[in-house]
């Protein structure tokens, strides 16, 4: 097996990239100085979660800003529609997660696509 950052066998130091999101992909991106394949892992889970957390943040200070704003009853439908694209962006990122880690460890390398490419970039 290769070894990478850590002392980690290399895919479980990948599928490890993406256990906190993005943080972990900082910490491998950073750590990780020869294993192009965990700077691989690591850049991308840095480019796919960081903007979907960045994103549902947003999305969840506007729908707090207008709870408090509007009042309970007043922008009852804006709120349906905020939280209905808070949900789906919880969902994506869940299973992104899941399915990067699993892929990950088993040694494939998934590229999300468009990140994949920016990652790979980011590696070379």
């Amino acid at each position: 097996m290769v070894k990478a950052t850590f002392g980690l066998d290399e895919n479980v130091a990948s599928a490890a990239c993406y256990v906190l999101g993005w943080l972990t992909g900082i910490i491998f991106f950073l750590m990780e100085k020869d294993n192009k394949t965990v700077r691989f892992h690591a850049m991308q889970s840095v480019l796919t979660f960081l903007p979907l957390t960045i994103l549902y943040w947003i999305i969840g200070t506007i729908y707090t800003m207008m709870f408090f704003g509007a009042g309970m009853y007043g922008a009852y439908g804006a709120w349906g529609i905020l939280s209905l694209i808070a949900t789906l962006i919880a969902i994506v990122m869940l299973i992104l997660w899941l399915v990067l880690m699993f892929k990950a460890y088993k040694g494939e390398k998934f590229k999300v696509p468009i990140v994949g490419d920016i990652a790979e970039t980011q590696v070379k």
